[in-house]
């Protein structure tokens, strides 16, 4: 895993960089927020293929910790991919929700990821 940073209007941004898994339990979801976080990063990206797929069933909850804790921080993350393949209509909602606000974006490519984040 690596970290790239995108500095766009003075703002940094962290990209998280990686060929595999990174978070597959909510424990990883809080480490990678608390390291990024201790580095001075406030808005994040990661990509839909570095997570577990179970973190996108809401039954589970480990979604909503994981992204609870990002808001109690404050700390603004985009999750890059592609989500068409999920057909549960809680998903559809949670994503159609969350991208009206600005804490956590669901975007299809880093583009976009880095223009939602780069917003005040």
């Amino acid at each position: 895993m690596r970290i790239e940073k995108h500095n766009i209007k003075e703002i940094d941004i962290a990209e998280v960089i990686s060929d595999s898994i990174i978070i597959q339990n909510k424990e990883d979801g809080f480490d990678l927020l608390g390291s990024l976080y201790y580095q001075g990063f406030d808005k994040i990206i990661i990509h839909q293929k570095n997570i577990f797929p179970e973190f996108f069933d809401l039954k589970n909850r480990m979604a909503g910790e994981i992204l609870q804790k990002f808001s109690n921080y404050r700390v603004r993350l985009a999750i890059v991919g592609d989500f068409s393949k999920y057909t549960k209509k809680s998903l559809k909602d949670f994503i159609y929700e969350s991208n009206k606000g600005k804490q956590v974006n669901f975007v299809s490519s880093t583009l976009e990821a880095i223009k939602k984040l780069s917003e005040s």
